[in-house]
This record gives C-alpha cells, sequence and structure tokens, in this order.
C-alpha cells in the first residue's frame, strides 16, 4: 500500500505538468490571481511545487505537517497581508489545489484502494484545516503591525504599487482602506532625481519633505512617497503636480511627471517615467517645467521601448490645437516647423512676423510647449507627424 503511494508521488512530482495544472485551476477559480502579472506568477508557481510535493509526501509516508512546513506557511500569509492579497482567496486557492491533486491521484490509477483514498482524503482535510488556522493568525498579525506603523505600511503600499504586486483593484482598495487611506484618483506619479550628481541626497526624509510642499489640501486622498534607487517617488493627486516645477527647482532636483495612466496601471507610469528620465538628454529639462506624459512617450518611442504608445502622443501633446476653431493654430505650427522660423513662417502664410509669434504664443500657452525651445519642438514635430 505505502509503495503505491510513493509510486504515485514520484509519477506526480516527476512532470512538472500537475503544479501547472493547480496554478491554471487557481487563475481560473480564484479572481485575486487571474489578474497576477508574471513577476508575481513566478512565485505561485514555486509555492504550487512545493506544496504538492509536500503533500504528496505526508500522503505516502502518513506524515504530518512539521514546524517548519508551518512557519513556512506563516511567512507566505504575512507576505499576502503586505501584498494586500485577501486570506480568503490564499485559503481558497489551497483548498483548489487540494481538488486538482485528488483528482490527479485518482487518475494514476484505475482502481485505489479504498484505505489510500481515505488517508489522501484525511490528509488534504488535515493539512487544509491546520493551514487556515496558522495562515490566517499570521495574516491578521501581520496586518495589525502595518496598520500600527501607518507611514511605513503607507510606504510599502507605494513600493508594492511601483512593483506591480497588487491582486486587484478591490484588494488595492481593501488594503488602502485598512490604512484609513484613499488613493488618489485621478492621481500625478512623480519621480524626481538630482539635477548634480553631488545634488541633495536621496532619503526617504527627502521624500516626505517634497510630499509635504506638494501635497494640498481640500482632497481626501492620501499621497504616499518613497525612495527607489537615487531618486524620488511620490504619489499625488493629479492637481499637485502643478507645483512640481518650482518645488523641484527649489530643492536642486528635475523629474518627470505621469498623470494620464489610469491606477490599476501605476506600475506602467513608473517604469514609463523612469525611462524617461534614464533617457531624456539635458536640454530636454527646463527649470520651469517637468517631463509629461508626452514627454515620456516621445522617449520611449525614440528609444523603441514596450511602453511607447506612438497613437498617444498626438493627444498628449496637441491635444488642445485639435479642438475645433484652432485650425489656425494648428497651421501656424506646421508652418514654423517647416519653414524653422517665424519670418518665414509668417511669409508663407502672407501673416505679419507678430500675428505668426502671437500665435505661437498661444500655442504654448495651450500646449504648455513652446516651440521656439528645442526639446520642445521637437517633441510638438514628432506628435504632428505622427498624429491623424
Amino acid at each position: 500500500m505505502m509503495k503505491e503511494r510513493e509510486r504515485i508521488r514520484q509519477q506526480l512530482t516527476a512532470s512538472p505538468r500537475v503544479a501547472a495544472s493547480i496554478v491554471t485551476a487557481v487563475r481560473a477559480q480564484v479572481p485575486a490571481y487571474a489578474a497576477l502579472d508574471d513577476s508575481r506568477l513566478h512565485e505561485v508557481r514555486a509555492i504550487a511545487a512545493w506544496a504538492l510535493e509536500r503533500m504528496l509526501q505526508l500522503w505516502a509516508t502518513d506524515g504530518a505537517l512539521t514546524p517548519a512546513d508551518l512557519r513556512r506557511f506563516r511567512g507566505i500569509a504575512a507576505a499576502r497581508a503586505a501584498d494586500g492579497r485577501p486570506v480568503q482567496a490564499v485559503l481558497r486557492a489551497y483548498r483548489v489545489a487540494a481538488t486538482v491533486l485528488t483528482d490527479e491521484v485518482a487518475a494514476c490509477t484505475p482502481a485505489p484502494a479504498v484505505p489510500d483514498a481515505f488517508a489522501l482524503v484525511r490528509m488534504a482535510l488535515t493539512t487544509l484545516d491546520t493551514l487556515a488556522e496558522e495562515m490566517a493568525t499570521a495574516y491578521t498579525a501581520t496586518s495589525d503591525d502595518l496598520a500600527a506603523d501607518r507611514d511605513r505600511a503607507l510606504r510599502l503600499l507605494l513600493d508594492d504599487l511601483l512593483a506591480g504586486r497588487h491582486a486587484s483593484a478591490g484588494a488595492l482598495t481593501a488594503r488602502a482602506a485598512r490604512l484609513g487611506s484613499q488613493l488618489p484618483d485621478p492621481y500625478c506619479l512623480l519621480v524626481a532625481e538630482p539635477v548634480e550628481a553631488d545634488g541633495p541626497v536621496v532619503t526617504q526624509e527627502a521624500a516626505l519633505g517634497l510630499l509635504a510642499a506638494l501635497d494640498g489640501h481640500g482632497h481626501d486622498a492620501t499621497s504616499l512617497a518613497t525612495v527607489r534607487g537615487s531618486r524620488l517617488v511620490l504619489l499625488l493627486p493629479a492637481a499637485a503636480g502643478g507645483a512640481a516645477p518650482e518645488a523641484l527647482r527649489e530643492r536642486g532636483l528635475r523629474g518627470c511627471a505621469i498623470s494620464g495612466e489610469s491606477q490599476d496601471r501605476i506600475a506602467a507610469a513608473y517604469r514609463l517615467a523612469a525611462d524617461a528620465l534614464d533617457t531624456a538628454p539635458a536640454h530636454a529639462h527646463h527649470p520651469a517645467r517637468v517631463l509629461t506624459d508626452g514627454d515620456a512617450q516621445v522617449l520611449a518611442l525614440l528609444g523603441g521601448r514596450p511602453a511607447a504608445a506612438p497613437e498617444q502622443i498626438s493627444r498628449l501633446i496637441l491635444g488642445p490645437l485639435v479642438q475645433p476653431g484652432r485650425g489656425h493654430l494648428r497651421e501656424a505650427l506646421t508652418s514654423y516647423l517647416d519653414a524653422g522660423s517665424a519670418n518665414a513662417a509668417a511669409r508663407s502664410l502672407g501673416l505679419h512676423p507678430q500675428s505668426l509669434r502671437y500665435r505661437l504664443r498661444r500655442i504654448a500657452e495651450l500646449t504648455l510647449r513652446d516651440p521656439r525651445d528645442p526639446w520642445q519642438r521637437l517633441t510638438l514635430d514628432i506628435a504632428r507627424t505622427i498624429g491623424p
């Protein structure tokens, strides 16, 4: 009898197919797992493979969970509390895994012995009962610890958002609610770095100081701040981004502010901003402004990066100019970009140079991009070239 169990254990653990079947079933039946990206699925696959091996070993030897097993399950529960995945979803995932396991065992032999079948069911029920109690306790304890240190918990929340470690919008909302917080929506994600190599030291205190300077009153959302390498990262209400240029200039910083991504794409917004700071030429930075979504998309396009969305560039950069009644401004911009000077553009349109310059100033007011600035002229040129 024990030899047959060992044969089945070796057969099921020899191939990665069973663990893969468990992960597929969990993702299909537990919504909190369906939205996980590849980085987090790697962890799920590793846990599934370990749990499969461990449960089969317990069944093959009539064994029981050891203190080391319990510590590992408690660690998994604590990690899920930190990343906001509901404990109910985690426990349901283990129940789904146990169901897949019993089906796989049954498929290994046409007529499993009754004692073996009873032993499998008993092992599954006992194990699930034990780990449910252990994991629920660890999950609650970790959640309480995080809530008690709210500042640290909020920083960890932003760190997880930037890394894409949130299972669903519902889990994210619930995690924020446990901390008495509401994430800004719409938001501005500001990534800042020192202008000079020997500039201000990047610390969490510096991030919080910048946050205090930018985070105005009159809104219910909670702004967040953290440090990623040599950069400060702030999640703010969208309206707060307007004060960023002055606040950064006063602190010897420059930055990129992304405000056009949805709340479930904060990780994508961070990658877009970080890539923009990595690749932007020196003349793209201006003391009176920060890089924005449009700049970041142009840089992603020029660098051939996967984050590039060419179809968005025209809307982000020329948006106000495509509204009805502004065709004369688009015409002036096209002539200026083609001719290279206001005088030449005015002649081509039959305008007085002052009229053309007025239109250029109006374009700068509407788009927040001065066509006379080399970098901003490039972004306007690219936008009108690839736009509809």
